[in-house]
């Protein structure tokens, strides 16, 4: 067996939901992952180097990574994206070839499969089929970031944080993914808040029935009662 195909057996399910490599064939896999290695970071491993993305690209496999910024003034720190299982990282230095100003820091011990930036360019001009996804999920990161800036501008914190646990609640669990076990400081961070402030909302929340609280952990009690809050902070605003 070879390298690329040790890689794409032990990680097959991942790699085939990867949005970016989306509807991708085996035969083409194995002839990519033939420059994947396989690397283990620990958990609050925080990587400032700008540079080193400008090298690498990476596909997440297991456990979460948060990309965020911190402002050089104020120190105040906002998460732009939570990244997790089938996320890929750094897109702007693959399309760009620039140095991209943002910090990592892993939630979870998370693995991911590398590939040499130059390499992976490389195998797209060859590939140029495959293009087409790169443009869909850039587009897609474009939205998404939109609609970040939009909610920071116009809705108040109340609104920002109900929406934050309502996107992600797991349809089949009616329970919180990704963000579940974060403590306030991080999902203060997600909606460009503080501590103190999340905290205070949150139990406002546990007063109302919708949700229970324990160390680090929000375990959604009514949906329907959180969705009513958030429906009357909207028509508040109107």
């Amino acid at each position: 067996m070879t390298s690329a195909e040790r890689i794409f057996s032990k990680y097959e399910r991942t790699l085939l939901v990867c949005e970016l490599f989306s509807n991708m064939n085996k035969a083409d896999w194995l002839g990519l992952l033939n420059y994947f290695h396989e690397e283990k970071w620990k958990k609050n491993t925080c990587i400032i180097n700008h540079q080193k993305f400008l090298f690498h690209f990476y596909i997440i496999t297991s456990g979460r990574l948060k990309m965020y910024n911190v402002d050089g003034i104020s120190r105040k720190e906002h998460t732009l994206f939570l990244l997790k299982k089938g996320d890929v990282f750094d897109l702007f230095c693959l399309l760009d070839g620039s140095k991209h100003k943002v910090y990592y820091e892993c939630l979870d011990t998370i693995n991911v499969l590398a590939i040499p930036m130059d390499q992976l360019r490389d195998w797209l001009n060859k590939n140029p089929l495959y293009y087409k996804n790169f443009l869909s999920y850039s587009g897609k990161i474009m939205r998404t970031l939109e609609e970040s800036v939009s909610q920071l501008i116009f809705a108040d914190i109340s609104t920002r944080l109900l929406k934050l646990l309502v996107d992600n609640i797991d349809e089949k669990s009616k329970q919180l993914k990704l963000i579940n076990n974060l403590p306030n400081k991080e999902l203060a961070h997600l909606i460009g808040s503080t501590r103190a402030v999340v905290n205070r909302h949150l139990q406002k929340l546990k007063k109302n029935g919708s949700i229970s609280l324990q160390r680090n952990q929000v375990e959604i009690k009514d949906i329907s009662l959180l969705l009513k809050e958030l429906e009357n902070n909207l028509k508040d605003r109107k």
